[in-house]
Formats: structure tokens, C-alpha cells, sequence
């Protein structure tokens, strides 16, 4: 039998599309300071997110627009193959965090593990509704791997997989009623690059690279405090180095052969995953040299040897204990037009069959969670 408060949440899902929230981060006059965007019927502004059980916000950016021209010239120092052919893509208006996803901003995410086991929401009807349920994160193997330089607020979140990161977004999607995703690799390098037709968003000179990212040359050997460099032309900071960031993307040493002769839009030119590995991550990190730092350099994944210290059978579909998962991280964005749960649903759960299977086998095990978001922030507190 259904509890109280399972119905209250039902009902808040049920009426959530039929009455949308205020759409934050749009008004109707031009800001007299500050970036904006222009749009039909007014502006898009920056604005912020405030997180339950944090004093943590995400500053969320504008960002106008346009076309990229994703990979990059074959005489570009540190190309690869599968920077190749260049391919222009389509880029809508979103917005876009200012920074990575720090701890904290993602702890109060962790603690949906607690909430969800106090509530104890009925199996049958979490499977009827999947497509609302949010996984909570699993619990960590061993703590001193998962926060191995520190748990600082102000520090990016590592060791996260891929799929940790969708349901993030996904949690704050169901928050804030509004969607919130992983950028695709068109739509982080359009932001990435905000504008620069260069290697870098500041040119194509490496030796200035230190003034814009921590890489190896000068990270001392670890993740640093985010907003500690100099931003991009839209106060996006961190864009190179620092930490990888995924994005929705399958990674293919292919390159762009499958989009050559098209100019897609920024979904259109998805590789949607159907294998757990490799997954795309872009931007480099405070591990990685000048050329893997570079607006078109990319890499993959690989999801059973970044878990080879976890013990736990089946491995968890959420954390890494192996290097290199401390050198990767997330940033969220927000398309300007929200999308419907059920089209939304590719976002959070990728079709892939290794990855669907270890999260129902987690969750039978009871070693992780579902359960349902109260978009009222206040009901988490």
C-alpha cells in the first residue's frame, strides 16, 4: 500500500509537466550589466542554484547560440585521428555551470542514500515510474581511494563515473523542474572555446596555458580549488585542465566521418553510447600535459580498470577507485528548452545493457537506492 508520502511526491510528478516551475534565469529586460543572451521574449541571465544541505550553489552562465566546428587542423600541435574530419555543428542557446561540480555541490546529492532508505518507496511502483526515479550513489568501498585529495568543498568531485553524473543531473532536473544534463562534446567545446577559433580559448600559444588551467607543469601532482584561474570570454572557468569532464558522447578513435557533408545540431551529432566503455571525456586535467588541455582534444574510458582496488561484486556502477578517476570530473548545463521526462531519459540511463544490468543488480542487493525528488528544495532540507 502506498504511504503518504509517497502519494504527496506522486502528485507533485503528476502535476510537475502540466504546471512547470518560473523559469528561472530568464527575464523580460536587457540586464545593464552582466552577460545576457538574447532570446524570443526576452533575455537569458545568469543565476543561481541554492543546494539542500550545502552552502554550496551552481552559478549557472549564459551562453549564446552559434556554430562550432568540432576537431581541429591537422597541423594543430597534439591532433589526433579522431579529431578528424572537422565538422561544423548547430548550438542552440543553454546555459552552463560557471565551474566543474565540486563536493559541494555533490554531497547533497550522496545524501539521497539516506533519504530514500527512510522513505522506503514501494519496488512496484519505482519500476512503473522509472523514468521519475533517481538512483541514489552506492556506497563507497573505501573512502581514503574515493577522497584521496580531500573532501573540500571548493574541490571538483572525482572518482565519479559517467553514470554517477547523469543521475546528478537527473536529481537536480526533478529539483528544479527544469532540465538539467550533461553537456554533448559539441555543446561543452562551443562553451569551452566561447568564440576562439584557436587551440585554447586564449590562442594557440601552450605557454600561456598556466595562466588558464592547472596541468601537469603546475598542479603539484593533484586536483586544485575551483575559480583559481582566469576564465573564458563567458566567465566559464577551468575549461582547460584541472579535471576531465564527461559529456553525453560515446568516444570513437573515428573521428567525424559519420557527420562529414551535414552541419547537425549539437544532439544530432551525439554518438549516443551503447558500450560502457569508452565514454567521452573532454578538457584534460592537472595530470595531463598542454596538447590533451586543447579545446578538440578528447579521451576514453575505461570503466573495469579504473575499479580494480574494489573488492564488491558487482563493481559499482558509480565510483572508481583507480587512477585516473581523481583526474575526472562533470560540469551540468541547461538546455533552454525543457524536454519531457520520457524524451529525457536517454540523458540519465544510456542505452547500454553491461551498464542497465549492474544498477539492477545493485539495487536488488540493496546496496543502492531509488526513489522519488520533491521538486520543493525545502522538503530536503
Amino acid at each position: 500500500m502506498m504511504n503518504c508520502v509517497t502519494f504527496s511526491i506522486l502528485l507533485l510528478l503528476l502535476l510537475v509537466e502540466s504546471a512547470r516551475a518560473e523559469t528561472v534565469g530568464i527575464q523580460a529586460e536587457r540586464p545593464e550589466k552582466g552577460p545576457s543572451v538574447a532570446i524570443e521574449g526576452g533575455y537569458m541571465v545568469p543565476y543561481e542554484i541554492a543546494l539542500p544541505t550545502s552552502n554550496s550553489v551552481i552559478k549557472m552562465i549564459p551562453v549564446p547560440g552559434g556554430i562550432v566546428r568540432l576537431g581541429s587542423p591537422r597541423s594543430e600541435f597534439g591532433h589526433t585521428p579522431a579529431e578528424w574530419p572537422e565538422v561544423e555543428v548547430r548550438v542552440a542557446p543553454f546555459w552552463i555551470a560557471e565551474t566543474e561540480t565540486t563536493w559541494g555541490q555533490y554531497g547533497a546529492f550522496q545524501d539521497l542514500e539516506r533519504q530514500f532508505r527512510d522513505q522506503g518507496f514501494d519496488r512496484d511502483l519505482l519500476e512503473k515510474l522509472s523514468v521519475q526515479a533517481i538512483t541514489s550513489p552506492t556506497m563507497i568501498y573505501d573512502p581514503s581511494l574515493v577522497y584521496l585529495h580531500g573532501t573540500d568543498e571548493r574541490l571538483p568531485a572525482t572518482m565519479l563515473t559517467n553514470f554517477a553524473a547523469r543521475q546528478y543531473t537527473k536529481w537536480l532536473s526533478r529539483m528544479m523542474q527544469h532540465t538539467y544534463r550533461l553537456p554533448s562534446e559539441a555543446e561543452w567545446e562551443y562553451a569551452a572555446a566561447a568564440g576562439a577559433e584557436t587551440a585554447y580559448h586564449f590562442g594557440d600559444d601552450p605557454q600561456q596555458l598556466d595562466d588558464y588551467g592547472w596541468f601537469v607543469d603546475n598542479s603539484d601532482e593533484s586536483p586544485h580549488f575551483v575559480k583559481q584561474k582566469k576564465p573564458n570570454a563567458f566567465g566559464l572557468y577551468d575549461m582547460h585542465g584541472n579535471v576531465w569532464e564527461w559529456v553525453l558522447d560515446q568516444y570513437s578513435s573515428e573521428g567525424y566521418r559519420r557527420l562529414a557533408g551535414q552541419r547537425p545540431t549539437a544532439l544530432q551529432s551525439v554518438l549516443w553510447p551503447t558500450q560502457i566503455d569508452p565514454l567521452m571525456r573532454k578538457g584534460g586535467s592537472w595530470d595531463d600535459g598542454a596538447a590533451l588541455c586543447r579545446l578538440a582534444a578528447k579521451l576514453g574510458s575505461d570503466d573495469e580498470g579504473w575499479k580494480t582496488l574494489e573488492a564488491m561484486i558487482p563493481l559499482s556502477p558509480h565510483w572508481y577507485t583507480d587512477y585516473p578517476g581523481d583526474c575526472i570530473g562533470f560540469r551540468v548545463m541547461r538546455p533552454l528548452r525543457d524536454v519531457p521526462p520520457i524524451e529525457a531519459a536517454k540523458y540519465y540511463l544510456p542505452d547500454i545493457p553491461q551498464l542497465q544490468e549492474d544498477v539492477e543488480s545493485q539495487l536488488e542487493e540493496r546496496r543502492a537506492v531509488q526513489g522519488f525528488v520533491e521538486p520543493d528544495l525545502s522538503a530536503l532540507k
